[in-house]
Protein backbone atom coordinates (compact mmCIF):
# COMPACT_ATOMS: atom_id res chain seq x y z
CA UNK A 1 0.00 0.00 0.00
CA UNK A 2 1.23 3.51 -1.16
CA UNK A 3 1.50 5.82 1.59
CA UNK A 4 -0.96 8.13 0.39
CA UNK A 5 -3.47 5.43 0.27
CA UNK A 6 -2.25 4.64 4.20
CA UNK A 7 -2.65 8.76 5.40
CA UNK A 8 -6.18 8.54 3.43
CA UNK A 9 -6.96 5.03 5.03
CA UNK A 10 -5.72 6.30 8.49
CA UNK A 11 -7.64 9.80 7.75
CA UNK A 12 -10.97 8.17 7.22
CA UNK A 13 -10.66 5.99 10.07
CA UNK A 14 -9.53 8.50 12.62
CA UNK A 15 -12.90 10.62 10.97
CA UNK A 16 -15.07 8.07 11.86
CA UNK A 17 -13.81 7.23 15.38
CA UNK A 18 -14.52 11.40 15.96
CA UNK A 19 -17.63 10.98 14.15
CA UNK A 20 -18.83 7.67 16.25
CA UNK A 21 -17.42 10.24 19.26
CA UNK A 22 -19.06 13.32 18.77
CA UNK A 23 -22.32 11.02 17.65
CA UNK A 24 -22.51 9.07 20.83
CA UNK A 25 -21.95 12.21 23.16
CA UNK A 26 -24.34 13.99 21.41
CA UNK A 27 -26.84 11.86 19.96
CA UNK A 28 -26.70 8.25 21.79
CA UNK A 29 -26.18 8.87 25.09
CA UNK A 30 -28.84 11.45 25.09
CA UNK A 31 -31.10 8.78 23.45
CA UNK A 32 -30.50 6.39 26.20
CA UNK A 33 -30.88 8.14 29.15
CA UNK A 34 -34.31 9.99 27.88
CA UNK A 35 -35.60 6.45 27.03
CA UNK A 36 -34.55 5.24 30.71
CA UNK A 37 -36.12 7.98 32.03
CA UNK A 38 -39.08 7.50 30.04
CA UNK A 39 -39.30 3.15 31.14
CA UNK A 40 -39.07 4.57 34.83
CA UNK A 41 -41.64 6.92 34.11
CA UNK A 42 -44.27 4.54 32.52
CA UNK A 43 -43.22 1.82 35.11
CA UNK A 44 -44.36 4.46 37.93
CA UNK A 45 -47.31 5.42 36.14
CA UNK A 46 -48.12 2.13 35.65
CA UNK A 47 -48.07 1.53 39.36
CA UNK A 48 -50.27 4.52 40.31
CA UNK A 49 -53.04 2.75 37.57
CA UNK A 50 -53.23 -0.12 39.41
CA UNK A 51 -52.97 1.45 42.93
CA UNK A 52 -55.78 3.61 41.60
CA UNK A 53 -57.69 0.38 40.61
CA UNK A 54 -56.90 -1.55 43.80
CA UNK A 55 -58.02 1.83 45.83
CA UNK A 56 -61.65 1.84 43.36
CA UNK A 57 -62.27 -1.73 43.43
CA UNK A 58 -62.09 -1.32 47.26
CA UNK A 59 -64.04 1.87 48.13
CA UNK A 60 -67.33 0.92 49.14
CA UNK A 61 -65.15 -0.87 51.80
CA UNK A 62 -62.77 1.39 52.76
CA UNK A 63 -65.93 3.80 53.04
CA UNK A 64 -68.12 1.48 54.90
CA UNK A 65 -64.77 1.07 57.51
CA UNK A 66 -64.51 4.72 57.88
CA UNK A 67 -68.43 5.36 58.52
CA UNK A 68 -67.95 2.30 61.21
CA UNK A 69 -65.41 4.33 62.58
CA UNK A 70 -66.91 7.43 62.26
CA UNK A 71 -69.86 5.95 64.11
CA UNK A 72 -68.11 4.66 66.93
CA UNK A 73 -66.00 7.64 67.89
CA UNK A 74 -66.46 9.47 71.07
CA UNK A 75 -69.56 12.30 71.16
CA UNK A 76 -68.57 16.08 70.67
CA UNK A 77 -70.21 17.14 73.83
CA UNK A 78 -67.35 16.62 76.17
CA UNK A 79 -69.32 15.58 79.16
CA UNK A 80 -71.03 12.44 76.99
CA UNK A 81 -67.41 11.67 75.64
CA UNK A 82 -66.03 11.44 79.33
CA UNK A 83 -68.87 8.94 80.29
CA UNK A 84 -68.72 6.82 77.08
CA UNK A 85 -64.97 6.61 77.55
CA UNK A 86 -64.83 5.93 81.19
CA UNK A 87 -68.48 3.46 81.29
CA UNK A 88 -66.33 1.45 78.54
CA UNK A 89 -62.99 1.34 80.74
CA UNK A 90 -65.31 0.09 83.66
CA UNK A 91 -67.23 -2.58 81.56
CA UNK A 92 -63.83 -3.98 80.54
CA UNK A 93 -62.91 -3.91 84.07
CA UNK A 94 -66.23 -5.55 85.43
CA UNK A 95 -66.11 -7.94 82.10
CA UNK A 96 -62.36 -9.30 82.96
CA UNK A 97 -62.19 -9.04 86.88
CA UNK A 98 -59.28 -6.67 86.76
CA UNK A 99 -58.99 -4.47 90.14
CA UNK A 100 -58.83 -0.86 89.39
CA UNK A 101 -56.38 0.91 91.01
CA UNK A 102 -56.44 4.63 89.59
CA UNK A 103 -57.85 5.84 86.52
CA UNK A 104 -56.21 9.82 85.04
CA UNK A 105 -58.07 11.27 82.13
CA UNK A 106 -57.00 14.10 80.25
CA UNK A 107 -58.25 16.16 77.13
CA UNK A 108 -55.76 17.03 74.27
CA UNK A 109 -56.43 19.11 71.74
CA UNK A 110 -55.22 17.16 68.66
CA UNK A 111 -55.92 19.40 65.77
CA UNK A 112 -58.47 21.38 64.05
CA UNK A 113 -60.63 18.18 63.74
CA UNK A 114 -60.34 16.22 66.32
CA UNK A 115 -59.22 15.76 69.73
CA UNK A 116 -58.48 13.13 71.64
CA UNK A 117 -59.00 11.92 75.54
CA UNK A 118 -56.27 10.64 77.01
CA UNK A 119 -57.02 7.81 79.86
CA UNK A 120 -53.95 6.49 81.74
CA UNK A 121 -55.38 3.32 83.96
CA UNK A 122 -53.83 0.96 86.25
CA UNK A 123 -54.92 -2.22 87.32
CA UNK A 124 -53.84 -5.08 89.26
CA UNK A 125 -55.16 -8.86 88.96
CA UNK A 126 -53.30 -12.24 87.47
CA UNK A 127 -52.43 -13.12 84.03
CA UNK A 128 -55.81 -14.31 82.91
CA UNK A 129 -57.78 -11.01 83.81
CA UNK A 130 -55.28 -8.79 82.49
CA UNK A 131 -54.89 -10.91 79.20
CA UNK A 132 -59.14 -10.42 79.41
CA UNK A 133 -58.83 -6.97 80.00
CA UNK A 134 -56.93 -6.47 76.82
CA UNK A 135 -58.85 -8.68 75.10
CA UNK A 136 -61.93 -6.67 76.33
CA UNK A 137 -60.40 -3.32 75.37
CA UNK A 138 -59.21 -4.73 71.74
CA UNK A 139 -62.91 -6.45 70.69
CA UNK A 140 -64.74 -3.28 72.16
CA UNK A 141 -65.94 -0.88 68.96
CA UNK A 142 -65.40 2.06 70.51
CA UNK A 143 -62.79 4.39 68.86
CA UNK A 144 -59.97 4.25 71.24
CA UNK A 145 -56.62 3.54 70.58
CA UNK A 146 -53.92 2.14 72.90
CA UNK A 147 -51.34 4.18 73.40
CA UNK A 148 -49.05 2.12 75.79
CA UNK A 149 -49.53 -1.26 77.78
CA UNK A 150 -47.04 -1.89 80.89
CA UNK A 151 -47.28 -5.25 82.53
CA UNK A 152 -44.83 -5.98 85.55
CA UNK A 153 -44.91 -8.35 88.64
CA UNK A 154 -46.12 -7.04 91.92
CA UNK A 155 -44.57 -10.77 93.97
CA UNK A 156 -41.65 -12.95 93.27
CA UNK A 157 -43.88 -15.32 91.41
CA UNK A 158 -45.13 -13.34 89.11
CA UNK A 159 -48.76 -14.08 90.14
CA UNK A 160 -49.93 -11.21 91.17
CA UNK A 161 -49.31 -8.08 87.65
CA UNK A 162 -49.94 -4.64 87.91
CA UNK A 163 -50.83 -3.65 84.63
CA UNK A 164 -50.46 0.52 83.01
CA UNK A 165 -52.59 1.32 80.04
CA UNK A 166 -52.32 4.28 77.92
CA UNK A 167 -55.70 5.05 75.58
CA UNK A 168 -56.60 7.79 73.83
CA UNK A 169 -60.24 8.23 72.86
CA UNK A 170 -61.03 10.17 69.27
CA UNK A 171 -64.02 13.15 68.81
CA UNK A 172 -64.02 13.82 65.38
CA UNK A 173 -65.45 17.78 65.57
CA UNK A 174 -65.29 19.11 62.26
CA UNK A 175 -67.69 16.53 60.82
CA UNK A 176 -71.80 15.39 61.66
CA UNK A 177 -71.59 12.34 63.52
CA UNK A 178 -74.12 9.97 62.63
Amino acid sequence: MEIKNRQKLLLIVAGIGLLALVADSLIISPLHKSWSERSKRIADLRTSISNGHQLMDRGQVIRRNWDQMRTNTLPINVSLAEDDMLKAINRWARNSGVTPVQVRPQWRESGEDYMTYECRADYTGDIRTISRFLYELEKDPISCKVDSVEISSRDDNGRQLSLGVQLSGLVLTTQEQP
